[in-house]
């Protein structure tokens, strides 16, 4: 039986999610929401409709690689333009599984444009 009031579906909403409540104090390293994601991609979701391609779910999926691209830059502390041509000027020379890693936005070390 559950309450109906609103402190019943409170207190029945917090039982049936209480594993997951109680992992965020378990690992306390754990965000408790994903609001850096959120405002990482407010950008994209506001500007989408003026985009070409984005229009339509193809579009969108097309253009996704690429938004995860610079937003990975980004949270690794890259510029964006100047770590993707980094990137994808070495890229055709990387032959190796270290060649690949050596790209990744958190393994390059690039100098910060004046």
């Amino acid at each position: 039986m559950t309450a109906q009031n609103a402190l019943g579906k409170a207190i029945s909403y917090l039982a049936s999610n209480w594993i997951k409540l109680v992992r965020n104090t378990e690992a306390g390293y754990l965000p408790i929401d994903n609001n850096a994601a959120e405002r990482a991609i407010r950008p994209f979701v506001i500007g989408r409709k003026n985009w070409l391609f984005s229009d339509t779910p193809k579009g969108a999926m097309a253009s996704d690689p690429l938004y995860s691209l610079v937003e990975t830059a980004k949270a690794n502390g890259q510029e964006p333009y100047a770590w993707l041509r980094h990137a994808l000027e070495r890229l055709p020379q990387a032959t190796s599984v270290e060649d690949y890693e050596a790209l990744l936005p958190w393994n390059c070390s690039l100098a910060s444009p004046r």
